[in-house]
């Protein structure tokens, strides 16, 4: 007997255009489209072609004329400040529209690039909502960056405005923007006519006169512009991501589609109505932010989080139980890091036991492979439904997940469940060709891919073709490894490129991880194959203890060892493994794998601009010098 997700999940594939444009029913439009989805220009598919949109009005405007101006729309909660402020969505409408007539002023208009380069302030959304209110095209650029890599992102989107802050706040350290923002239009081949700076009150930022503008004398000057119509298919934003060359491929988001995916999947996916209190404890920096901080709830009429802060440290492994308490939070969103950063710190969770968490209903996580312990210890401390969920900044949303709103699966451990609909999910070999249930191999989408996911990178339709669609013609390329069983339960397991080959077995290192961080001691780790003259590649174990472990190291690996050669075999060749304070990060909590490969394999590589913390890598090279692998000394 089938169930609603069954349903919607079948429609979707067999009937998109019904399907999504049911969907759209839901979303404010000034035009309807001539036609849902457009495939007359294959692999370019395009939604709601001929359709007039504008993002703002759906997040904003379109919950105040419903009777929703009075509710909150985002609350900046900021432990590093110690400042809580809480917008309704009147008020954020009023900001929005006056920054919106700031950037008027200025003279950017409807389909002008506007970068931000902004910690997580308020000024931060307001900055994306008054370009998406103009059909500016915003492209949000990691608060922090290095100049080099933001002044690569100058010269491809060349913007005609730059809006940063004169500082972020890690923890208790001071960021200073301005100096690198100035460094990074030094180097740029492209430059703005002008920036709009943001001045915090712990750091003052010197403004070349000019050019640089105080964000409060343009708000105190302008008026308040209207929401703009753009084409559904006009770009809302870029969104750079590292590829494997040195060039960053800057995602398109359109509008249209980008509404519809968005409002849908709040519903569905995450189970959120509106008025509920729902967050997603990210940057917005990354996608996360985009979609799930700023869009996607607003589009439902939520209440959403801004958070300024870390799982840990601000002040304790227990801020994320006091956000959940004090704003009465529905949902979270949220990385594994996260949670592992907490199990460490609080290995009993006592500090969540301080906090009522009645109205919290369920816990999401993303944005890397989710270890089934770190799962399971949720679980068992927080007493709700733990849902692991896979997508990418390509495609926007859920690629899978378990629809909370739709119909709830049973949770398998290590599965994202089930493709979310519209996601046409196939596992193939190196040839094309389907493989069996249970069998590992390249997880792919059959074309077209559903709404909100990239239609081409920014300048870039060649670079699209051979990114994502030449390797597996008719397919998306997600570039993830994993099987389907037979129950229609995606498993993830690692990046293609994780896939290692010993002595002509293909073994996926993230099985390996599983094995090792159900460890009791073990609180996170990583595997990865490095080169072996014998056997082309062996695997390597990187593993962080929990707080409090006084064991001896040495019995723990050999126990990780062992429990590896019972649980895949001694096929998977593994017998080494150390013991490391802190695996080598992105800020958005991703461990930086292919850095710590080439490290490994004595291969010149350069720091990665969104490292957490640089010194984790000398700590990595220590560890692998004193097994054996690493000479080369990080500079």
């Amino acid at each position: 007997m089938s169930n609603p997700y069954e349903t919607a999940f079948q429609r979707s594939i067999q009937d998109p255009e019904g399907f999504w444009g049911e969907a759209a029913e839901d979303c404010h439009w000034y035009k309807k489209w001539d036609k849902v989805l457009d495939d007359s220009n294959k692999p370019f598919y395009r939604w709601f072609v001929g359709g007039e949109i504008n993002t703002c009005y759906n997040a904003l405007d379109f919950h105040i004329e419903n009777g929703r101006g009075n509710q909150a729309a985002l609350i900046y909660d900021s432990p590093v400040t110690n400042t809580i402020k809480t917008f309704t969505y009147r008020e954020l409408r009023d900001d929005v529209a006056k920054f919106a007539g700031a950037l008027a002023d200025l003279g950017v208009t409807k389909g002008d690039r506007v970068i931000i380069y902004m910690p997580m302030i308020p000024e931060a959304v307001i900055s994306m909502l008054g370009c998406a209110r103009i059909g500016a095209v915003h492209s949000v650029v990691f608060g922090g960056f290095a100049p080099n890599e933001l002044a690569t992102r100058l010269n491809d989107a060349k913007p005609k405005v730059i809006v940063s802050a004169s500082c972020g706040i890690e923890v208790k350290n001071i960021i200073r923007y301005k100096p690198l923002l100035d460094g990074a239009i030094e180097m740029a081949q492209s430059k703005p006519e002008r920036c709009i700076i943001y001045q915090r009150p712990m750091e003052k930022a010197a403004m070349m006169p000019g050019r640089d503008l105080d964000w409060n004398d343009v708000m105190s000057k302008a008026k308040p512009h209207d929401c703009v119509p753009v084409a559904a298919t006009d770009p809302l934003y870029i969104l750079y991501t590292s590829g494997t060359t040195a060039q960053p491929k800057g995602v398109v988001r359109d509008n249209g589609g980008h509404v519809v995916a968005l409002k849908w999947s709040m519903k569905n996916i995450y189970n959120v109505d509106a008025g509920d209190v729902y967050w997603a404890a990210s940057d917005v920096g990354w996608v996360v932010g985009h979609s799930y901080i700023v869009y996607g709830p607003l589009f439902r009429g939520c209440t959403t989080i801004l958070f300024e802060g870390k799982p840990v440290d601000t002040p304790d492994a227990g801020v994320f139980w006091r956000v959940i308490s004090q704003h009465n939070v529905r949902a979270l969103f949220t990385a594994p890091t996260a949670f592992r950063a907490i199990k460490r710190e609080d290995p009993n969770a006592l500090l969540m036991k301080k906090y009522d968490l009645s109205k919290f209903y369920a816990l999401f996580l993303a944005g890397e492979r989710s270890d089934p312990d770190t799962l399971q210890w949720a679980e068992k401390n927080l007493a709700v439904p733990v849902i692991d969920h896979w997508w990418q900044t390509e495609t926007g949303w859920a690629i899978c997940a378990n629809c909370m709103g739709l119909h709830q699966f049973p949770v398998k451990h290590g599965s994202p469940t089930k493709p979310a609909p519209g996601w046409d999910v196939r596992v193939v070999n190196l040839a094309n060709e389907e493989v069996a249930p249970n069998e590992t191999g390249a997880l792919v989408v059959r074309l077209p891919l559903p709404p909100g996911s990239l239609p081409t990178l920014w300048n870039n339709d060649a670079g699209f073709i051979e990114a994502y669609l030449d390797e597996f013609p008719g397919y998306y390329k997600t570039a993830d490894a994993g099987y389907i069983d037979e129950n229609g339960y995606v498993s993830v397991m690692s990046r293609t490129d994780d896939i290692i080959n010993v002595a002509g077995h293909r073994l996926s290192t993230g099985a390996m991880e599983e094995v090792l961080s159900a460890h009791p001691d073990v609180a996170e780790c990583a595997v990865l194959g490095v080169e072996d003259n014998l056997k082309g590649q062996v695997p390597v174990g990187f593993v962080v203890l929990k707080a409090g472990v006084t064991r001896d190291r040495a019995e723990i690996i050999r126990e990780v060892v062992q429990m590896v050669r019972d649980r895949i075999g001694p096929v998977a060749s593994f017998k080494i493994a150390t013991v490391i304070k802190r695996l080598p990060k992105t800020r958005s909590g991703k461990i930086l794998r292919g850095t710590i490969q080439k490290i490994a394999d004595n291969k010149e590589y350069k720091i990665p601009a969104t490292i957490d913390d640089p010194s984790t890598l000398r700590e990595i090279e220590d560890a692998l010098i004193s097994i054996g692998y690493a000479t080369a000394r990080f500079n």
